[in-house]
């Protein structure tokens, strides 16, 4: 039999250097038998490629390792279309692996992962857990953002947190048993071509943020399943692009996509009345959250803004009730 062609695409934004220390990590599992493992590499018109090139070159990588000079910097949905467009213009391969820049696979991750789905029909899309930078885990998968979650998120009480404990998005993760999610973390992602058909590839309406948990919604509803796989580790050091998402550091204010983002998502997946319905909640939770914080000093805490950003952006503004289709792969595989 001959071996699974696993094409893994990269998506970088001024991260070269995290990248070939990504690449050299995925060549490491390139001697997985069974597996003949390929990577594009998509620069976000960054400027990133010389660079990248380089260390190809150096290293003997060219057989393996295409890149792709992105037109315009169209966000995490457009560029992984993109390197998926390319990956396949050759052939479908048998699996398509996104993975972040700022990631390093550890051995057998992604076998692990292609073995996973091998055994699983039912199952569209696996995700790794990841794990810090320090080596510390971090086994986290995720639940559909809904009108409960929003809740407790602002108020980031605990007796509401437990409460609502069904609802909340962060899910800690059994660090052995592989089971199934609402979504997971697009920084390593395994997907079947079937799935990238019955979708379209990632709606590009989402510029970053949102954009996985669109596509893993899209895929339950299309009848593909979402599995967080734990005995596939992946190292993320996560928002090296964007500062956003940093785990170790204050929070910061969030830039305007990533309100866009999160309108989109509600409007789409649950309608615009019930949007209107989610936002207002979350404006009430979100002020009594601050309520809490600013008698207790801890302001510190909490993300600058986000009340008057929120509000800014809410799909409660008549003008921010228009979405666009989603736009996504030019060539279906």
């Amino acid at each position: 039999m001959s071996d699974l062609d696993i094409a893994i695409v990269i998506v970088t934004y001024k991260s070269a250097a995290l990248t070939v220390q990504c690449l050299r990590s995925i060549a490491a599992e390139r001697t997985s038998p069974g597996l003949a493992i390929r990577a594009v590499v998509v620069d976000n018109a960054s400027g990133d490629l010389p660079e990248i090139e380089r260390a190809i070159q150096a290293n003997g990588w060219d057989g393996w390792v295409s890149v792709v000079a992105a037109p315009r910097n169209g966000g995490f949905a457009y560029g992984n279309n993109l390197g998926i467009e390319h990956a396949c213009r050759r052939a479908p391969p048998a699996y398509v692996h996104l993975l972040n820049p700022d990631t390093q696979v550890r051995p057998g991750a992604i076998g692990i992962l292609v073995r996973f789905l091998e055994a699983h029909p039912e199952a569209g899309i696996a995700g790794s857990s990841f794990e810090n930078l320090d080596g510390s885990a971090w086994p986290i998968s995720f639940r559909f953002p809904s009108l409960f979650s929003e809740i407790d998120t602002g108020l980031q009480l605990g007796l509401a947190t437990r409460v609502l404990k069904r609802w909340v998005v962060a899910r800690p993760m059994s660090q052995e048993l592989a089971q199934p999610v609402d979504w997971i973390c697009g920084a390593s992602m395994l997907i079947r071509p079937a799935v990238l058909s019955a979708l379209g590839g990632f709606d590009e309406n989402y510029f970053l943020y949102y954009e996985e948990t669109d596509f893993c919604l899209r895929a339950a509803r299309a009848g593909f399943a979402t599995w967080y796989v734990p005995q596939s580790r992946v190292m993320h050091i996560a928002g090296q692009s964007t500062h956003v998402t940093e785990r170790q550091n204050a929070p910061k204010r969030l830039p305007a996509y990533w309100f866009e983002s999160r309108r989109r998502y509600f409007a789409i997946s649950h309608g615009v009345l019930k949007a209107m319905a989610i936002d207002l909640a979350a404006l009430l939770a979100h002020a009594l959250g601050s309520l809490k914080r600013n008698a207790l000093g801890r302001r510190a805490e909490a993300v600058p803004f986000f009340i008057r950003d929120l509000l800014r952006h809410s799909i409660l503004w008549p003008a921010h009730r228009s979405f666009p289709p989603a736009r996504g792969l030019k060539q279906i595989p």
